[in-house]
C-alpha cells in the first residue's frame, strides 16, 4: 500500500484536507488488518474529500482488486498507473484484475509494467505465463513459467503450470519432472498423481479428480459454447442425437449426463416431457438454466448422483462426458438400473489408439476400445443396438476419433 508522502493538490479548506488524510490512515490500517470492507469505507470517504489524488485512487483499487471486485478496481488502477507509472502494486493488481476478467492483452501489459519495477515477483511471472498461454503466445508463456522457477525454486504452483505446457507440448519426460517437483512441493498429491499418470505408461487413477473437472469447466463456462463449437469443431451432440431425432422416438424422461451448458437439452427440447441435466460444475449448470430445456439440473459428481439415484428414464445421454471416468463398469450397471425397459444409453467415447481396453492419454482424457465397451455392456446387461465411428471435435487441429454408441435395455 502506498502511504501518499507527496503534497495534496491545493485543498478547498484545509480542515477538509485533514480530514481526507486522517481517513486515509485509517484506511491503511485496516487494510493492514486485513479488514478489507473498512478500509474500502475509509478510502471511498478520503477520495470524496480529495478527489483524483493518486495514492486514494491507488489503494481503493488495491483493496477492491482484494475484495474480487475486478470490474470496479480496474478503471481505478487505470487512473493510478497513469498518475504514479512506477506504482509496481497498482499495475500489477491492474494486470491480476484484468487477467480475472479475461482480458489477456491488457493483463499481460499491465504485469509487464509491474515486473519492470519488482522483476523478482515470481507469481507475477506464473500469472503473465497463464496470460501469454490464453494469446497463443506459447514460447513466451513457458519463458515466463520458467522464470517463475528459477526466481522461486519452492513455487509449487509454477512447476505445475510449466509441467502442465510441457504435456501439451509433448515433451513427456519434462512435464512428469514438474509433476515430481510440484508434488513434493506440495500441490495437490491426487491431482498430480493424475497428471503424472497422463505423462507416462502404466496404470492411471480410475477418473479424473473432481477438484480438476469441476475447475476446468467452471473457468470454461463463459465462452464454452464458442471455443468448443466454434474453435474445436465439436459436433459430437448433433452427431449423437441425430439418429434419435430422425426416428420421431418420443422420449418421457431424459438424463443428460454432463449436461454442461446444455447442448444437448436443446436438441432434444421437444421430443421429451421431462429433461434432466447433471454436471459437477455449478457455472455450468447455471449456463444450461438459461436454456430453458431442463426441468431440472442437479450438481454432482455423475457415478455417486448415478448410484443413488431414485428415478426411470427411457432416454440416458452423454456427450463427450466419459473421457473424464475410465472404469465405466459402475456406471452401466447404475445406467441399467435406472432406464425403463426399451430405454437408451446414448454416448460417445474417444477411441484408444492402443490396444489397451482403457488409456488415459496426454490430453488428460481417457480412451476406450470396442471390445471393452462391448464386454461391460454385456455383462450391466445392456444390449448393443448400434456402433458409429467419426469425428467428435478437434485436438491441436487434429481430428479426435470417436465411437458413437447406442446401448438398450432389454
Amino acid at each position: 500500500m502506498n502511504p501518499g508522502t507527496g503534497p495534496y493538490p491545493e485543498p478547498d479548506t484545509k480542515a477538509r484536507l485533514e480530514r481526507s488524510r486522517a481517513i486515509f490512515l485509517e484506511g491503511i490500517g485496516h487494510f493492514e488488518a486485513g479488514r478489507l470492507e473498512p478500509a474500502r469505507d475509509c478510502f471511498e470517504r478520503a477520495l470524496s474529500l480529495a478527489p483524483g489524488r493518486p495514492s486514494l485512487l491507488g489503494n481503493l483499487g488495491i483493496t477492491l482488486f482484494h475484495l474480487r471486485r475486478w470490474e470496479d478496481a480496474v478503471p481505478l488502477l487505470r487512473q493510478a498507473v497513469a498518475a504514479e507509472p512506477a506504482n509496481a502494486d497498482a499495475w500489477a493488481c491492474l494486470g491480476l484484475a484484468s487477467e480475472a476478467l479475461g482480458r489477456w492483452q491488457e493483463a499481460d501489459d499491465a504485469l509487464g509494467k509491474a515486473l519492470e519495477t519488482a522483476p523478482a515477483k515470481a507469481a507475477l511471472w506464473l500469472a503473465r505465463g497463464g496470460c501469454r498461454l490464453r494469446l497463443g503466445r506459447t514460447e513466451e508463456a513457458m519463458r515466463a513459467f520458467e522464470k517463475a522457477v528459477e526466481i522461486a525454486p519452492g513455487f509449487a504452483r509454477a512447476w505445475s503450470a510449466r509441467g502442465s505446457l510441457l504435456r501439451e507440448l509433448g515433451r513427456r519426460e519434462e512435464a512428469a519432472h514438474c509433476f515430481e517437483k510440484a508434488i513434493a512441493l506440495g500441490e495437490d498429491p491426487e491431482l498430480h498423481a493424475w497428471f503424472l499418470a497422463a505423462v507416462r505408461d502404466g496404470p492411471a487413477p480410475a477418473k479424473a479428480p473432481r477438484r480438476y473437472v469441476e475447475g476446468l469447466f467452471d473457468d470454461y463456462s463463459a465462452d464454452f459454447e464458442s471455443h468448443l463449437v466454434a474453435t474445436l469443431k465439436y459436433r459430437g451432440h448433433e452427431e449423437l442425437l441425430r439418429p434419435l431425432l430422425k426416428s420421431g422416438r418420443h422420449f418421457r424422461s431424459v438424463l443428460d449426463l454432463g449436461c454442461g451448458t446444455g447442448l444437448c437439452g436443446r436438441l432434444l427440447r421437444g421430443r421429451a416431457d421431462a429433461i434432466d441435466g447433471l454436471d459437477v460444475s455449478r457455472a455450468m449448470l447455471e449456463q444450461a438454466r438459461g436454456t430453458g430445456a431442463y426441468r431440472e439440473l442437479i450438481h454432482d459428481e455423475l457415478e455417486s448422483y448415478l448410484a443413488s439415484a431414485s428415478r426411470q428414464d427411457d432416454l440416458v445421454v452423454a456427450a463427450d462426458v466419459f473421457g473424464y471416468l475410465g472404469d465405466l463398469e459402475g456406471v452401466f450397471r447404475s445406467v441399467k438400473r435406472i432406464l425403463a425397459p426399451g430405454g437408451l444409453l446414448a454416448f460417445t467415447v474417444e477411441v484408444s489408439p492402443h490396444r489397451d481396453e482403457v488409456k488415459l492419454l496426454p490430453s488428460l482424457r481417457h480412451a476406450h476400445s470396442e471390445p471393452y465397451l462391448r464386454r461391460i455392456a454385456s455383462a450391466a446387461g445392456l444390449r448393443w443396438q448400434e456402433v458409429r465411428r467419426g469425428m467428435l471435435r478437434q485436438d491441436q487441429d487434429n481430428p479426435v476419433d470417436a465411437l458413437y454408441v447406442y446401448l438398450e435395455r432389454g
